[in-house]
């Protein structure tokens, strides 16, 4: 988000961190953020009443603990509070906002645990799974369908195979508030990329990747970058000798494949 509501969304990260660091339970922190978020996606007019630019931020925050002091912790009522006390470009921001300050706490449960590795590359694999099967796709993202027993069925496909954040991020991706299952599972990576000041690079290889080519190759994209790269690999038959490399808005093919379209592409001037 930029401009007034991104400086609304800083405000609430710091005290989101802040309650973190004084002692506050990541995985229950997000739980009830989602809940709060889940809560403005079904009643518009509150969402509307909180981002009111005339209303007063002690009333806002008045109605806040009136609503919400006996179903969420205390830590993520105060981020709530200091979410709410801000102005904000659009209502819809709230929201987004809400649900965005949620993933930054299950990644810093991850964190806390030492498994953000891991719940990055668990997230990589579940979109992986999604965009590969349409009849999955079709069955999670149908809204026809009650949200819970969607989350029943992506929790049969997981269990003993994604750790507890990984988990409820993959359940969250179910909630609507991305165009896709698939986009909203992009933007939790990047988030989980983001925790550490990293970005996050797709790697096609017809083969595997031994841990020293993955260590070179994302030591070299690292200094392109400038900042610490994670490396997510996606084994592609199709790749004829060397890599292809997604980083960002940049594509590096170095493939035979590549390479021989780029003859190609010159040749025909």
């Amino acid at each position: 988000m930029r401009g007034v509501s991104g400086h609304a969304v800083k405000e609430a990260a710091e005290r989101l961190a802040a309650a973190i660091a004084d002692g506050g339970d990541p995985m229950r922190l997000g739980d009830d953020l989602f809940a709060v978020a889940a809560l403005l996606d079904a009643q518009p007019g509150l969402r509307r009443t909180f981002t009111d630019p005339a209303g007063h931020a002690e009333a806002k925050q008045g109605l806040a603990g009136a609503l919400l002091s006996d179903k969420i912790s205390a830590p993520a009522l105060d981020v709530f509070s200091t979410a709410v006390a801000q102005r904000w470009s659009s209502s819809r921001d709230l929201g987004d906002a809400i649900e965005e300050l949620g993933v930054k706490a299950l990644v810093a449960a991850a964190d806390k645990s030492g498994h953000l590795d891991d719940l990055e590359d668990e997230l990589f694999r579940f979109s992986r799974i999604v965009r590969g099967e349409p009849a999955l796709r079709d069955a999670i993202s149908n809204r026809s369908v009650a949200v819970e027993r969607r989350r029943e069925l992506v929790r049969e496909l997981l269990a003993s195979r994604a750790s507890q954040p990984a988990m409820r991020l993959s359940e969250q991706a179910l909630m609507g508030r991305h165009r896709s299952v698939g986009v909203a599972l992009a933007e939790y990576q990047r988030i989980a990329a983001e925790h550490r000041s990293r970005v996050v690079a797709i790697v096609r290889s017809a083969v595997a990747l031994t841990d020293a080519e993955k260590e070179r190759l994302a030591d070299v994209l690292g200094r392109q970058a400038g900042r610490e790269v994670h490396l997510n690999v996606v084994i592609d038959p199709e790749v004829v000798g060397g890599v292809r490399v997604e980083l960002g808005d940049e594509v590096i093919d170095g493939t035979v494949v590549g390479r021989l379209e780029d003859a190609r592409r010159r040749m025909a001037g």
